[in-house]
């Protein structure tokens, strides 16, 4: 079966969420299929194929497109010239679409996979290029509930009503286009079973979906003593993201005082990429390490003492808490950082949902390493089912379907 997977970035190195889900998902279909990819490809990633080795042997072809370049002026003018929500002009490009029409010539793909709602308006283009092909959209997050949740966050802060403003704004758009592409689409898959519910509201009955969930590579988190890079506490993600800075910056309002009280001497990490202006400040904050880039995130959840995850806005799963689960780690979340998932308070995580709750758990596991062994085997144990050798033959499944 020859697929074609378009992505919104080049998945390798797959260093956060969207680059690890795609990566994993290829890995899974090259044992059975003959994978092309088409992706965008973002300032400072390379094809080279020295530097995507990996990458290079699991695929048949790979194609890339520079990411289009779009200014404020640029994004006004199509917020006020278009009805169209802001994600669906982010990565549109005649030049993309015109490397997969060319593809679609080329090579008869049984299956072509949109991977999130930023290429979705390439749909069209597929069913003009490909008429016989089968098409599926992995949405990454139900996006429209995502910016429900923008707002209703926003709303409530006055310094944010600008942007509060926004999100009720891409609300609407975003029901309407998410809704076509769920239609349009042949099989639509979510990453857990609250976004497949949102997505079902908005699409109706007129095309499946089925919920496959993020994965990942589970024994890569199993590290030697000396690649350990020792912290109390460990948060992770891309920091320009909008719920991982929200996420960072309550905690560090609401929580981190009472710790510092009661532990002056605790450290806590913010590992991941393009720190967002908004966590500039962070910088000054005794204790606190904002990293930027790092090549790898094993090494910081390895010397984790205790995983927080602090949302209080997000859709979809939060592939970092199964990533600090592979690794072992006590963990502190609030219900929607661990939305998605079936765990429960004090089975595999404590969950908390108020700022001295969660500063009381996170001082708790820091003082009782026995209670950190415990949540952190029955995590470990949890992660299991999340491997990628698990979780993407459900994609072969529904092409077997399709093909019908």
């Amino acid at each position: 079966m020859k697929v074609l997977l378009l992505t919104p970035q080049l998945p390798y190195p797959p260093h956060q969420g969207t680059s690890l889900r795609n990566f994993h998902i290829i890995r899974g279909l090259a044992q059975a299929c003959e994978v092309s990819l088409l992706s965008f490809l973002e300032p400072g990633q390379s094809v080279v194929a020295e530097q995507i080795g990996p990458l290079a042997e699991l695929c048949q072809r790979i194609e890339t497109v520079p990411v289009p370049q779009r200014t404020m002026g640029m994004r006004l003018q199509q917020l006020l010239a278009t009805r169209r929500p802001d994600m669906a002009h982010r990565l549109f490009s005649p030049a993309f679409t015109a490397q997969l029409l060319q593809m679609l010539q080329v090579d008869d793909f049984d299956i072509v996979q949109i991977e999130g709602i930023e290429l979705a308006r390439y749909l069209p283009a597929v069913r003009q290029g490909s008429p016989g092909s089968k098409i599926v959209f992995d949405d990454h997050n139900a996006e429209t509930e995502l910016q429900r949740r923008n707002f209703l966050t926003d709303l409530g802060q006055p310094r944010r009503w600008v942007a509060a403003a926004y999100s009720a704004e891409q609300v609407r758009r975003l029901r309407k286009f998410e809704r076509w592409v769920c239609q349009q689409a042949d099989w639509v898959t979510a990453v857990s079973h609250p976004d497949k519910v949102h997505l079902q509201k908005l699409a109706g009955d007129k095309t499946p979906i089925t919920v496959i969930p993020n994965s990942l590579d589970v024994p890569q988190f199993q590290l030697e003593a000396a690649e350990v890079i020792p912290s109390d506490i460990v948060f992770s993600g891309k920091m320009d993201y909008r719920p991982n800075v929200d996420a960072v910056l309550w905690f560090v309002a609401e929580v981190w005082p009472k710790i510092r009280q009661e532990r002056p001497s605790t450290t806590f990490t913010i590992v991941g990429q393009k720190p967002h202006a908004r966590l500039e400040r962070l910088k000054n904050e005794p204790g606190i390490t904002l990293t930027g880039w790092v090549d790898r995130v094993e090494p910081y959840l390895a010397g984790a003492k205790v995983f927080v995850l602090p949302f209080r806005v997000g859709s979809g799963t939060r592939l970092k808490l199964i990533e600090a689960m592979a690794a072992g780690k006590a963990m502190v979340s609030t219900a929607v950082g661990a939305e998605g998932f079936p765990v429960a308070h004090n089975r595999e995580l404590l969950l908390v949902e108020d700022g001295v709750g969660f500063g009381t758990a996170v001082l708790h596991l820091l003082s009782h390493p026995d209670e950190r062994q415990r949540l952190g085997q029955a995590a470990k144990q949890f992660a299991q089912q999340y491997d990628w050798r698990v979780v993407v033959p459900n994609f072969l499944a529904i092409y077997q379907e399709l093909k019908k």
